[in-house]
C-alpha cells in the first residue's frame, strides 16, 4: 500500500529506482532534493454560519459606533447627504462587483453610521423617545423574519426573489420621482407626509425590508451549502446591513407619524 505521507512516498520511489529501476540523471536528483515535501493547500476554507455572524457583529457593530459618535458629537444635519452619498457609491460598488473587499464593506457601514446617529438625533430631539421604540420594532422585525424562515414557514422561490427585487427598483424609482415633485409640490406626491398614503407606503417599504431580510438568510444557505469561500461570509453580511438600515429608517419614519410627545 502506497503511503500518503510525501516523504514517505518520495523514499519508497528512490528504493524502487535503487532496486533495478532506471537510473536517475544528477539533474533529476537535485530537483528531487529541491521540491518541497509538503504542498499546502491552495483550495480556501468553505463559509459557514459563524463567519456570517462574526462578520455581521463587525459589520453592525462599526455603523453603530459611528452612529453613536456621530449622535455623541451632534455633527449637524450637515453631514447627512455627503455620508448618505459616500455610503450609497460604495454600496453600489459592493453590490454590482459582489465584493468580499471588508474595506468597502465597513466603509459603507462608517457612512451610513454617521448618516444615521445625525438622523436618530433630530428624529429623538423633536419626538422625544422615538429612537429607542425605533430600535426595538427593527429588533422584533429582524427577529419575527429570522423566525419564519428557520421555522420554515415561508421560503424564498425565484418568482418571490424577482418579484421583491422588482419591488424595490419600483420603490427607490417612486422616492426619486416623490423627491423631484416635492420641488415644485410641498409633500410631492405625498408618499412621505403624515397623510393615509404615506402611511401606506411607509407599511409597505417596512414589508420590502423584512422580505429583503428573507432573501439574505435564503443566500446564507444557499452559500453555506454550496461550499462558497469563507470570504464571502463579508457580501453576507453586508446585504443584512443594508436591510436593517432599510428596515430601521422605515419604522422610524412610520412611528414618527402616531408619536404622542405630550
Amino acid at each position: 500500500m502506497q503511503s500518503r505521507n510525501p516523504v514517505l512516498s518520495r523514499l519508497g520511489q528512490n528504493n524502487r529506482q535503487s532496486w533495478g529501476g532506471p537510473t536517475a540523471s544528477p539533474q533529476h536528483l537535485q530537483d528531487m532534493y529541491n521540491a518541497p515535501s509538503y504542498a499546502p493547500p491552495t483550495a480556501t476554507r468553505p463559509m459557514t454560519i459563524d463567519d456570517v455572524v462574526v462578520r455581521g457583529a463587525i459589520t453592525l457593530g462599526t455603523l453603530m459606533a459611528s452612529a453613536a459618535l456621530a449622535w455623541y458629537l451632534n455633527l449637524g444635519t450637515v453631514v447627512i447627504a455627503p455620508a448618505v452619498i459616500i455610503g450609497l457609491v460604495l454600496g453600489l460598488i459592493v453590490s454590482f462587483r459582489q465584493s468580499t473587499n471588508p474595506a468597502l464593506i465597513l466603509g459603507y457601514a462608517v457612512a451610513y453610521g454617521i448618516a444615521i446617529g445625525v438622523i436618530s438625533h433630530v428624529y429623538n430631539y423633536i419626538y422625544e423617545g422615538i429612537v429607542f421604540q425605533a430600535v426595538i420594532g427593527t429588533m422584533v422585525a429582524f427577529g419575527g423574519v429570522l423566525a419564519v424562515y428557520a421555522l420554515k414557514i415561508f421560503r424564498p422561490t425565484p418568482k418571490f426573489t424577482k418579484f421583491v427585487v422588482a419591488a424595490g427598483f419600483a420603490a427607490i424609482g417612486l422616492m426619486l420621482v416623490n423627491w423631484i415633485a416635492s420641488i415644485f409640490t410641498h409633500g410631492g406626491l405625498g408618499l412621505r407626509t403624515d397623510s393615509p398614503i404615506g402611511w401606506v407606503f411607509s407599511v409597505a417599504m417596512i414589508l420590502l425590508g423584512c422580505f429583503f431580510l428573507l432573501l439574505d438568510f435564503a443566500a446564507v444557505e444557499d452559500g453555506v451549502r454550496a461550499g462558497v469561500p469563507e470570504k464571502y461570509s463579508w457580501l453576507m453580511a453586508f446585504g443584512i446591513t443594508v436591510s436593517l438600515v432599510w428596515l430601521y429608517l422605515e419604522i422610524l419614519r412610520f412611528i414618527s407619524y402616531f408619536f404622542n410627545n405630550d
